[in-house]
């Protein structure tokens, strides 16, 4: 049974002190499945993350800007993961699911943040295949060490900043009604209804910011691949299309996945009209994405593989 939120009395409102977060809480019986599935996996996405970040920190043959990228993705990724996936597994053993306003508010603007974040990561990745491809001659002159620093500093920086505002749209207001969210964790849309303002304004206002994020990013990555097509089918030998492109397979596949998922949620005027439904994309995007990459990256791209049975080999020979 879940706690109910704390309110207090202002000027004949209820104003609603801390959110319950409705989570699972309509599905008892399958809530210790749920916790031992989703433990699981997420232990599964800490190690595949973990051992990416090892591999290419330890092997010098991927010191190189897509593997620090790649690198980097796996540690937003860790940390993505840490916004919401340990929350909502003591929520499916607590009866209690409270979480005050300004946690909810912590919460939202990280998990915001780093998904921001993971769009422009993947179209900064976008764009290094394409110098990588496009311009072979010239790739460790325009991917130099300071520029890719100074790329990845903006990449966190825009993400965080579009979180901050959306963040501060949606608690410039207080909080009345039952105070019970919808969700297993702070989303844009179940929090927003519970606004004692009109939040229609709101609603649009961010709406219209997510289709910035999301389209000009997804239109970036595009014409990337759009130059990156137009010089493979111009590489004489079939052999030479299928390196060149076999480059690009694990970055095209983790594109899809992302962006699938955050046009679902993030790019309809009505998203929180279907609870149930964005519950169900939520849990693929908060649990299963994120161990999609590593797998993808592990299992799509060869020098990861070979780097990975080096690192293996290695550690056998040294028990040995």
């Amino acid at each position: 049974m879940t706690k109910a939120p704390e309110k207090q009395w202002d000027n004949g409102t209820w104003l609603v002190t801390e959110f319950v977060l409705v989570g699972f809480s309509n599905l008892p019986e399958l809530r210790p499945t749920l916790f031992t599935l989703f433990l699981l996996t997420y232990l599964v996405t800490l190690s595949g993350n973990a051992t990416i970040i090892t591999i290419i920190q330890v092997d010098r043959t991927l010191h190189t800007p897509m593997y620090r990228f790649l690198a980097v993705l796996s540690l937003s990724e860790t940390c993505y993961t840490l916004v919401t996936i340990p929350n909502m597994l003591a929520h499916l053993l607590m009866e209690s699911q409270a979480i005050s306003i300004a946690g909810c508010r912590a919460q939202m603007f990280f998990f915001l943040g780093l998904g921001c974040s993971h769009c422009f990561l993947l179209t900064l990745m976008g764009y290094d295949r394409y110098v990588a491809i496009c311009h072979p001659l010239r790739y460790s002159v325009i991917m130099r060490p300071t520029v890719c620093l100074c790329l990845g500093a903006l990449v966190f920086c825009s993400g965080f900043s579009v979180a901050l505002v959306e963040t501060c749209m949606i608690f410039s207001s207080p909080f009345c009604g039952t105070g019970r969210v919808e969700h297993f964790f702070c989303d844009i849309a179940p929090v927003l209804k519970l606004s004692c303002a009109d939040s229609a304004h709101k609603g649009l206002g961010i709406f219209f910011l997510s289709v910035l994020v999301v389209l000009f990013s997804f239109l970036l990555i595009l014409l990337s691949y759009a130059f990156i097509v137009a010089a493979i089918v111009r590489i004489p030998s079939a052999a030479g299309r299928r390196k060149a492109f076999s480059t690009c397979a694990a970055h095209l596949t983790v594109v899809i996945v992302h962006f699938g998922c955050a046009s679902i949620i993030y790019l309809r005027p009505d998203s929180g009209a279907n609870p149930s439904q964005d519950r169900l994309v939520a849990v693929f995007y908060t649990v299963v994405t994120p161990l999609l990459n590593p797998v993808v990256y592990t299992l799509r791209n060869k020098e990861v593989r070979v780097a990975l049975r080096k690192s293996l080999a290695r550690g056998c020979g040294m028990c040995k």
